[in-house]
């Protein structure tokens, strides 16, 4: 039987919100079996559950962000995007995460870091079935026509994969990769798409700050990019890292459904608000999908069976 997987103990991490600016602290813990992964303000007078499901987000603007009955009005995470993807590749089911401010810590901002503090507190399986959400039909969503046409889609496929093109038309982003699939089943999440960080644009700051957003940002833990090249001292981590990066964020995205995908995703130019889109006009359609476990280790998708090793 592959099993659910939750965390062996307790792991911590302090850090700054990339948009809020704000000190926060995680503590992640060990969760009973279908919990799923739920996020608790215990910062307020009465500390608040906000379970991740694709109905609790709230709001997509620049990060994936939720709360309660997805009620923008309450209490709210945002930018869970990374700390999900993280969770996703490496197959967590069910964790509990403590969290002192509105807004998950951005760290180096990759999901690197939160690979590294989740198997510090080490993987440990759970005596119940692992639930797969199993396409089983093309769903797809576009947008806008011509040079601002964007869309994404799901199909069918025995484990998953994700594909992501983007096209900025800016210098620095066109010398490196415009596309790039991954696929789980090769067990290098971790060494592949992890480590791709957040990126932004000088110009784009003052707007951003204007409206609020990106007040924790800098370049410890954002790729800074002006008219015509990267300004970080150190690069890039990978050739194609920004087409990686909007991997790492549709896995985190796509987590948001509660249960690991068994799909092909497929997306041009998306982001979180058209991710989140998908996922519910997927669930909307009862004929698109269906939830699967698998008692036999063989009758899995390659790579899914197995723990990821530790660093």
């Amino acid at each position: 039987m592959i099993q659910q997987r939750t965390l062996k103990s307790l792991t911590r991490a302090v850090g700054v919100g990339v948009h809020s600016g704000q000190k926060v602290e995680l503590t992640l813990r060990p969760a009973p079996p279908d919990t799923g992964i739920v996020f608790r303000r215990i910062d307020l007078p009465v500390p608040v559950d906000i379970p991740v499901r694709p109905d609790t987000v709230s709001d997509t603007r620049m990060a994936t962000t939720i709360s309660p009955n997805g009620d923008p009005g309450a209490p709210k995470v945002q930018t869970i995007e990374h700390l999900l993807s993280a969770c996703a590749g490496l197959g967590l089911d069910n964790v509990y995460i403590d969290i002192t401010a509105e807004e998950v810590p951005i760290l180096d901002g990759s999901a690197a870091s939160f690979v590294f503090l989740l198997q510090s507190a080490g993987i440990e399986l759970q005596n119940a079935p692992k639930r797969f959400l199993r396409v089983k039909k093309a769903v797809e969503l576009r947008e806008g026509e011509g040079a601002s046409l964007k869309w994404a889609r799901l199909e069918p496929y025995h484990g998953y994969k994700l594909s992501f093109e983007i096209e900025f038309h800016h210098p620095a982003l066109d010398a490196t990769g415009q596309r790039r699939e991954f696929d789980f089943g090769s067990g290098r999440y971790k060494t592949d798409i992890a480590r791709a960080r957040t990126f932004g644009f000088t110009k784009d700051v003052e707007m951003m700050r204007s409206r609020g957003l990106g007040l924790g940002g800098s370049m410890d833990n954002v790729i800074v990019v002006d008219e015509y090249r990267v300004l970080n001292a150190d690069g890039l981590r990978y050739d194609d890292e920004f087409v990686k990066h909007k991997i790492l964020d549709a896995i985190g995205d796509m987590h948001v459904a509660g249960k690991p995908l068994l799909a092909a995703y497929t997306a041009f130019k998306g982001g979180h608000a058209l991710n989140n889109k998908l996922l519910r006009k997927l669930l909307a359609d009862q004929s698109a999908f269906e939830i699967v476990s698998f008692e036999r280790e063989s009758d899995a998708p390659r790579g899914f069976a197995e723990l990821a090793p530790a660093w």
